[in-house]
């Protein structure tokens, strides 16, 4: 047999046997990637629409505090996976305004089936996004 014109009989196979996991990690890693930016565009808009629609004009007495929980309440309907969780806070700035701070965070998954987080014995921590809005929320029942 000449082994200038051609490999060993099986070395394609073993090739591939090695280069098969590898491109696999490269998928998993490249989907979740892809779905990080989608639900981080998507997450965006909706966190600020939901500010927009829950606390800019809240009820006569009620806090900021609950108009963050009733937020975090809409957001957390739309990004119920398994591998989301989100979490909204109010922060008080300059007399009258309030900001609103919504956190999405993301943790790595296999195709939607859940994700031990180890690879190589290295824990990877869920990846944060974060977006605020600061507003001035109307005060029923003041007069200026």
């Amino acid at each position: 047999m000449d082994m200038m014109k051609g490999g060993s009989p099986g070395q394609v196979t073993v090739e591939a046997m090695v280069a098969l996991p590898v491109l696999i990690a490269v998928a998993v890693i490249a989907v979740n990637a892809l779905l990080l930016l989608g639900e981080c565009a998507a997450f965006d808009r909706l966190a600020r629409d939901a500010v927009r629609a829950n606390a800019t004009a809240p009820a006569y007495g009620e806090t900021a505090s609950a108009c963050a929980a009733r937020v975090e309440g809409d957001l957390a309907g739309r990004f119920d996976a398994s591998y989301e969780s989100v979490s909204v806070r109010a922060e008080g700035r300059s007399p009258g305004y309030v900001r609103f701070v919504a956190r999405l965070e993301y943790r790595p998954h296999l195709f939607g089936r859940p994700f031990s987080g180890n690879v190589f014995g290295v824990s990877l921590p869920p990846v944060a996004h974060e977006t605020a809005l600061v507003i001035d929320p109307y005060k029923p029942g003041a007069i200026l």
